[in-house]
């Protein structure tokens, strides 16, 4: 019986060691993107930053783009765990919610804690999409996975009867995108320097005034 214990164990280790060098791989080339640029950074600066070989960074995470996505996903939720934001605690959290104020309130707080990870890499991705066609490709398909969580919010304000009735879904779905972008945390906590509970109080304002009957 022990072999097989100690090779689960072994396999167990290789895949946390694993593990950790694409986090390692990740966290180098979004530093180097926010640094330089997706233009500028190169496979090897990333290689040579994770303190690993270039053969390793893309059997850990894959070139450029691939690193890009990664970084991005892992900014969105805010770590690489294999759980999509839709299933996170912090949306059933506020799921449980039936006052639109509170609604609101903590749908602030998630897009601006979303925000304030993935502000520098959101610009990072328009960069790279005027450069690079997966890029492009890829920018494309985050906009339209961010408007499809618009919408299912939208829904979920609808089913309960909060939405102004001058507004209908399409254009709640389209105003909950707008305001969802991180590029508006970049530019009003990075550039201008509002602080984190100014941009969330804005932004809860902003959005119940627009949305909220």
């Amino acid at each position: 019986m022990t072999p097989p214990v100690k090779r689960n164990y072994q396999t167990v280790r290789r895949a946390e060691s694993a593990r950790q060098t694409r986090r390692a791989v990740v966290a180098a080339a979004a530093d180097l993107y926010l640094q330089d640029g997706f233009g500028r950074t190169t496979v090897d600066a990333v290689a040579r930053a994770a303190g690993v070989s270039r053969k390793t960074v893309f059997r850990s995470a894959g070139g450029k783009v691939e690193l890009l996505k990664l970084a991005l996903d892992w900014a969105v939720t805010g770590d690489d765990e294999p759980v999509p934001l839709a299933e996170r605690v912090e949306l059933a959290y506020l799921a449980a919610h039936v006052d639109g104020v509170a609604i609101m309130a903590d749908w602030a707080e998630l897009t601006a804690a979303i925000g304030s990870r993935l502000a520098g890499l959101s610009l990072v991705l328009t960069e790279a999409a005027g450069l690079d066609p997966a890029a492009r490709e890829l920018r494309s398909q985050a906009q339209a996975q961010r408007h499809a969580g618009a919408t299912a919010f939208a829904d979920f304000l609808a089913a309960r009867q909060l939405l102004r009735p001058d507004v209908s879904l399409r254009r709640a779905a389209d105003l909950v995108w707008l305001y969802s972008d991180p590029t508006i945390y970049q530019r009003l906590v990075v550039e201008r320097n509002w602080s984190h509970e100014e941009f969330v109080h804005w932004l809860a304002g902003t959005v119940s005034t627009q949305l909220l009957e």
